[in-house]
């Protein structure tokens, strides 16, 4: 018999002990056995696919990376830390040394941030252009362009892109195209049924949909070809040195290379790894995703349409209703409904006041939350030109449609008759 210590350690567990648990388990643990030496080997080298550290994967990240791609109809997936992380990965596997971005304008505050900011430290040029423009995509695409990227519906106005042009300019060029389809979900739409090449997701969002646990996660189509032009992407076509005399696009083809490359090189190495009990959390949400979604989206409806007559507001930011400006694109892109996050301008005077006016209406709303996130069960406003879009020039935020009166408003669970009162409440204040 072994010593206590032996045994208080080691004592009831064979590793790789089978178990047939009826709902996905939580593989909380940092590391994994091998079988042997040359096993080992052979998974650092990447010549065998298996467990190697959970800082690459855990399995159940992976089951969640598999799923995801089940439902964005894609080849493969990589999760991670949060939905920024996603983001980040994504283009600095695509981009490479040297190579250059083009983004809408329409984006998320961080993204931007992540864009014209950390990207501009790593020497990564990034052109904004306004979405709605395939001229402006067209004339800023340069030779050393390796990447195009735009939300399938943008926060926090809900613009929604026109998906197929913008991948038809994407393929003309010979790049792929990125769209993070947090607040469309693949529910609602599907981008690579409409010509991109790659779908990011913050997971923290309606994929979660308990606000409890931050995730991200992006997922390849396998339809952008590396191959095609070998010389642009150096980084899938050359050999990968860092592992061996192989190229990851020989190795691994279409739809499984980028993973490889994101998880041995840019999740190894910046470390912006899933937690398994994330992971975990992330899938319970999924299974409830169709059911939720659809509900905030006929939510997010109602509410849109009694603000539009509401004589305390300006405007309504809804694509679901018929005098949008996007209105034909969401009846094009989303037959199952338009976004549950969607913004209004209240109807005050830009001026001195305007921030006192937009505070007393946020700061009485009782069941409505302030919250600085979106498509959790609750339903939440955020005050873009203070929080979300803070960092952002007056001139950005007006080229996205923001204002200082602007209210985002993500419609959750609650019942929509108590949502109502509850902004009729509190413009009563305006």
């Amino acid at each position: 018999m072994t010593e206590f210590s032996t045994r208080q350690i080691q004592a009831g567990y064979v590793p790789g002990t089978p178990q047939n648990t009826a709902v996905p388990p939580i593989y909380q643990t940092a590391a994994y056995e091998f079988a042997s030496l040359a096993d080992a080997a052979d998974l650092f080298a990447l010549r065998a696919a298996g467990n190697l550290y959970s800082r690459n994967a855990s399995p159940t990240q992976q089951i969640l990376e598999e799923r995801i791609a089940a439902l964005e109809g894609g080849a493969s997936a990589v999760a991670v830390a949060s939905g920024q992380a996603a983001v980040a990965v994504t283009l600095l596997a695509l981009v490479g040394r040297g190579g250059h971005i083009v983004a809408a304008t329409q984006l998320y505050g961080g993204t931007v941030d992540l864009l014209q900011e950390t990207f501009d430290d790593f020497g990564i040029p990034v052109t904004f252009v306004d979405q709605d423009d395939p001229d402006a995509w067209r004339a800023a695409i340069r030779p050393e362009t390796r990447v195009l990227f735009a939300e399938s519906i943008a926060n926090p106005i809900a613009q929604v892109l026109d998906i197929r042009a913008v991948a038809d300019i994407a393929q003309d060029a010979g790049v792929p195209l990125v769209i993070d389809n947090t607040v469309g979900t693949p529910y609602l739409v599907r981008p690579g049924e409409h010509g991109a090449d790659f779908v990011v997701h913050s997971a923290t969002k309606f994929l979660s949909g308990h606000g409890t646990s931050l995730g991200g996660v992006v997922v390849d189509q396998g339809t952008f070809d590396f191959g095609r032009e070998p010389a642009r992407w150096p980084h899938f076509t050359e050999p990968y040195a860092r592992v061996g005399d192989f190229t990851l696009w020989d190795r691994f083809g279409s739809g499984q290379a980028f993973a490889a490359l994101v998880k041995s090189k840019y999740v190894h190495d910046l470390g912006p790894s899933l937690s398994p009990f994330n992971a975990w959390q992330i899938l319970q949400g999924i299974e409830t995703l169709d059911l939720r979604v659809a509900r905030q989206t006929a939510t997010a409806l109602a509410i849109a349409r009694h603000l539009q007559a509401h004589p305390a507001v300006a405007t309504v930011h809804h694509p679901g209703l018929e005098g949008n400006r996007w209105h034909p694109l969401a009846q094009r892109y989303l037959p199952r409904g338009g976004p549950s996050v969607f913004s209004f301008d209240l109807a005050v005077p830009l001026d001195a006041e305007t921030q006192g006016s937009v505070a007393r209406v946020v700061d009485s709303l009782q069941v409505i939350r302030l919250v600085a996130n979106i498509g959790d069960a609750r339903s939440m406003v955020n005050h873009p030109a203070s929080m979300t879009h803070s960092h952002l020039t007056a001139e950005q935020r007006a080229a996205a449609g923001i204002s200082l009166t602007t209210i985002r408003l993500s419609a959750g669970l609650e019942d929509p008759v108590d949502l109502i009162a509850d902004l009729d409440r509190a413009l009563t204040l305006v």
